[in-house]
């Protein structure tokens, strides 16, 4: 008797924790632990870990408002009305992901690969199918349970620093950020994409070439894109079919336009900007920075407006203690991109080593509103705390950067050096 109480307890609470939604596809109420708000939410405080991942956005008004555009009419033919958002964003990666509640991302690299607009509506229309099926929110709710769930939320609103939340939101973010779907999820998403941009007035073939595109760079490089999204031999066919059956051909079906063409255009004539830049990379990771700095300022004269390659210059700079260098060209890349977090850290380490401390805690508690993961930006934060005066928030940081860090940082030992100094350990 006493367990059957205990059963029905926990099914009790279990119940208030739940939210009633209706399901987009069907209309029928559905319970979830994850209300639409509160998906929403989860998928804006991962967005600038998405934007940071991918190099920034890409710097250029016009090619902005050219993907939101197009993503606004290809979503409002979604049954989910929920916060679409939609980016290009720097990666060099053949790759476009979703996150949960609207937001879309599309690589540069992507766009680089296709032939028409009627492919990068395909594509798009795809992602938003994932958004409309709660595909993210699923994940979430089989992955981590409601306590979880909860703390994550407490952290996306709230900007709390509690250190183990932190740490489950940086869990979540990268669980989300490298998220692989099932061959049932696929389907789904395939099933909606080609519905939203036959609806939408696109020839929804545009899927298909995209998919044999891939299939095709699958022998020689494996698009980014298939890591996450499987790409079986029977789902072009299956694709096929459902366009022949439920959408026959009408006229007007738009294949392109002269916009995406000069978009393209556009991304094509700062690409060699782009490569530079990731030549630079590789020349960091392996500290030639002499190397890295000739990479960089290739990028610039190609580009002059290139986010990215001001921030590794920045990081060049920084790495080769040139600090006022390094802030000169991070405070350029901030201005470029103010959502891109690599530029203020960047910029706020560096007035650390400028010993310009309280202008450091300005940038860095700013850049905390974006990401507040990144064991680097509480390192330097208690640096700058301990350094005026203020020994409970250093002590607050460094614990927290300790906590946050792989161990391969390589401050952690003055970080402990500064904590026994503080009388914490």
């Amino acid at each position: 008797m006493r367990k059957i109480w205990i059963f029905l307890i926990a099914v009790f609470f279990i119940s208030l924790s739940c939210a009633t939604v209706q399901d987009p596809l069907t209309g029928k109420p559905t319970l979830t632990l994850l209300s639409t708000e509160q998906e929403i939410q989860i998928g804006q405080k991962v967005v600038p870990e998405a934007i940071n991942q991918n190099g920034g956005l890409y710097p250029d008004q016009e090619v902005q408002s050219y993907i939101r555009n197009l993503g606004y009419k290809i979503a409002a033919h979604s049954p989910r009305k929920v916060d679409y958002q939609f980016y290009l964003v720097n990666s060099k990666e053949i790759n476009a992901f979703a996150l949960p509640g609207g937001p879309v991302f599309v690589n540069r690299g992507l766009i680089l690969i296709l032939d028409n607009e009627s492919e990068l509506a395909g594509v798009m229309a795809h992602e938003i199918g994932h958004i409309t099926a709660r595909h993210h929110a699923k994940f979430l709710e089989k992955t981590y349970g409601m306590n979880l769930l909860l703390n994550i939320l407490a952290v996306a609103t709230s900007n709390s620093q509690y250190q183990q939340a932190i740490l489950q939101l940086a869990q979540v973010s990268a669980g989300l950020l490298q998220l692989k779907y099932s061959r049932d999820q696929e389907s789904e998403a395939d099933a909606l994409g080609v519905r939203f941009a036959y609806e939408a007035g696109y020839d929804p073939r545009g899927l298909i070439t995209t998919f044999e595109k891939f299939k095709a760079m699958e022998k020689v490089n494996t698009p980014s894109l298939l890591l996450t999204h499987p790409l079986p031999e029977d789902r072009i066919k299956n694709v096929a079919y459902l366009i022949q059956t439920k959408y026959p051909e009408k006229l007007l079906l738009k294949k392109d336009s002269e916009e995406f063409q000069r978009i393209k255009k556009k991304l094509m004539s700062t690409a060699a900007s782009y490569e530079a830049v990731e030549n630079a990379k590789e020349n960091i990771k392996n500290r030639n920075f002499s190397v890295a700095l000739t990479n960089l300022n290739k990028a610039i004269s190609i580009f002059p407006n290139n986010n990215e390659a001001y921030t590794y210059r920045a990081l060049t700079y920084y790495n080769l203690k040139e600090y006022q260098k390094a802030y000169l060209d991070a405070l350029k890349a901030y201005n470029i991109d103010k959502s891109y977090f690599l530029p203020r850290l960047i910029l706020g380490a560096s007035l650390v080593k400028l010993n310009n401390y309280r202008e450091a805690i300005a940038v860095l508690e700013d850049a905390r509103k974006l990401i507040d993961s990144n064991p680097d930006l509480y390192y330097f934060l208690g640096v700058s705390y301990q350094e005026l005066g203020n020994r409970q928030l250093a002590a607050e940081n460094l614990k927290t950067a300790l906590e946050l860090s792989d161990g391969k940082r390589g401050w952690e030992s003055d970080a402990r050096m500064r904590l026994r100094a503080l009388g914490v350990i």
